[in-house]
């Protein structure tokens, strides 16, 4: 069985020109995420399509940005289809994993997104070794500065929460949770 997908950014688009094309296409159910971006982590109407998609089936889009903004995010959502043995299928640009052609697209597809991955990785690992030889701070700064931390603790020592040191400091409390942390690691 083919099920269709459907994702519009905004809350008023309708997705008739969607809806048409895979009606079109032979799709029986079509599931549609209104208002959600392409980058969202969470798209309710996908997980409910594949939850409802059966091996064999396949998941049909009408372009591959209604599934995914991203090459990675697309590679890793059909590598997410594929395990369930769902096919997918994007009409605009005739990718279909039902044929061999289509397979070897994704695999091709996947082994670049795997290589940039690696390579950015690679460049990271050593820009930060060479900031670091050049004694250049290497990651984020601190949430805290050591001026600030002295008066967060001074509010903590007089009793007050973390939650209320956090809000009166205007910091995040996890970044307080942290530097305790880190305080009592140094100390014992």
């Amino acid at each position: 069985m083919r099920i269709g997908y459907i994702r519009t950014s905004t809350g008023d688009q309708t997705g008739a020109g969607q809806r048409h094309a895979l009606t079109a296409a032979g799709c029986k159910r079509i599931y549609h995420d209104r208002g959600v971006s392409g980058g969202a982590v969470t798209k309710p109407q996908l997980e409910r399509a594949l939850r409802a998609a059966s091996a064999g089936d396949a998941l049909v889009v009408t372009r591959l940005d209604r599934l995914a903004r991203s090459m990675k995010f697309l590679i890793d959502d059909v590598e997410r289809i594929g395990a369930l043995g769902v096919d997918f299928v994007s009409l605009h640009e005739a990718i279909d994993t039902t044929t061999p052609g289509g397979r070897l697209f994704f695999h091709i597809s996947a082994a670049f997104a795997q290589f940039e991955r690696d390579v950015i990785r690679q460049r990271t690992k050593e820009g930060m070794a060479a900031a670091k030889r050049a004694g250049r701070p290497v990651g984020r700064p601190a949430a805290i500065t050591d001026e600030r931390w002295v008066g967060i603790k001074r509010m903590l020592d007089t009793g007050m929460t973390i939650t209320e040191a956090a809000r009166t400091a205007v910091v995040p409390r996890q970044a307080i949770y942290r530097r305790l942390k880190a305080d009592e690691d140094i100390s014992g």
